[in-house]
């Protein structure tokens, strides 16, 4: 499991479960990582964690085929009364096993829509017509904000009622825990503390918009000169980006720290002044709610989950998709106005320290597998429950 929103969730909410006197949970995953990082490194967990070597991240047929035939074998064996399957790849061989092995209740989290308004019609039309084909495979899906539930009913994906949301949680108590003075983040990051900074947390990867933020990035220091933008975060276009900032002549004015480990990413959020977040496409960005923690007004994209968190002028700004212009403008904004970032940061930290909590979220799902259960479970039976 590679370091990522998703995979978090997915382990926050096996351990979570797992905690709970009714549950016998199990953690299903690939032995594939990646230049993310592996989130089960180092970690003692209290739970069963089955690897399926087979599942790999890039489209195989060969070994995807084999997944399938060990997830039917596992599902058999082990016979949950739920699967629950996370991420497109997994969840399409999850889901395709456990309807094959007779599971009950098969789950799935949309994180995000494979589809958007980024990519060419046909492959947007395709991802649709997939995601229609796997619905009778689907008992219920799960979105991380109500935006992507609500464009997943409006796709027709399946009915309403199938539908539901719950945040994606993360430890906040923890987060907010390992928040640091700034000048103790400034010095362990290597970065200045008479400058503004514009920090970014994200791989960098496409639709991720950091070109967009170099974009913007020019016109803020053209005004600010203090400003400084820092990206943390590793991934294939680090190279393509540095060569980018060298030929706009940005090279004083951003830095790439790389991949910092989950442990570090509070003490990085205390290193910033700003949050600039900038991607395409994301269901709920994790890093939002946590700048919110971390006292930070946000400026990012008005598209996917963000304005329920973001709330316009009041904890940050929300621009339209690609208005680089837009987007610089806000930032100077913030920039140049210390009391105005003093204003903004931090608002609705109290409301997000519980609505993104792991008990949160954990217990949301709690609910919602015993409502789909009810009808078929005995009141006291143990529910086996296998995440994929």
């Amino acid at each position: 499991m590679i370091i990522g929103g998703a995979q978090e969730n997915t382990l926050f909410s096996t351990v979570g479960l797992a905690a709970l006197p009714n549950y016998r949970a199990c953690l299903v995953t690939g032995t594939e990582t990646g230049s993310e990082g592996n989130l089960l490194e180092g970690r003692d967990l209290d739970v069963e964690v089955v690897y399926v070597p087979h599942l790999v991240r890039r489209i195989n047929p060969q070994a995807d085929a084999r997944a399938v035939a060990d997830l039917y074998r596992l599902f058999t064996r082990m016979r949950p009364d739920i699967v629950h399957t996370h991420s497109s790849k997994a969840g399409v061989l999850g889901r395709i096993a456990a309807r094959a092995a007779k599971v009950p209740i098969v789950v799935h989290t949309l994180h995000s829509l494979v589809y958007h308004d980024y990519q060419p019609a046909a492959v947007n039309l395709s991802y649709r017509m997939i995601k229609r084909t796997l619905a009778p495979l689907t008992d219920h899906y799960v979105s991380v904000s109500d935006n992507i539930r609500e464009r997943a009913i409006a796709a027709r994906i399946s009915p309403a009622h199938r539908h539901s949301t719950i945040r994606s949680g993360f430890l906040t108590d923890k987060f907010v825990a390992q928040l640091v003075p700034r000048a103790e983040a400034a010095e362990r990051f290597g970065l200045p503390t008479d400058r503004v900074i514009i920090g970014s947390v994200a791989r960098l990867f496409p639709l991720k918009g950091h070109s967009e933020i170099l974009a913007a990035a020019s016109r803020v220091v053209s005004r600010q000169p203090d400003a400084l933008f820092v990206f943390v975060g590793g991934g294939p276009l680090q190279g393509e980006l540095e060569k980018t900032v060298a030929e706009a002549g940005l090279t004083d004015h951003v830095r790439f720290v790389g991949r910092v480990a989950p442990d570090e990413i509070p003490a990085a959020f205390s290193a910033f002044d700003i949050l600039v977040h900038a991607s395409l496409r994301e269901g709920l960005a994790r890093v939002i709610p946590q700048a919110v923690l971390a006292g930070l007004p946000v400026v990012c994209y008005d598209l996917d989950g963000s304005s329920e968190v973001v709330t316009d002028g009041v904890n940050g700004y929300l621009v339209a998709p690609r208005d680089t212009a837009a987007l610089g403008d806000r930032l100077e904004q913030l920039v140049g106005d210390p009391s105005l970032r003093e204003k903004l940061g931090g608002q609705g930290r109290d409301t997000i320290r519980k609505e993104f909590s792991v008990e949160q979220m954990v217990g949301n799902l709690d609910q919602l597998y015993r409502r789909l259960t009810s009808a078929e479970a005995p009141p006291n039976r143990r529910r086996g429950h296998a995440l994929a």
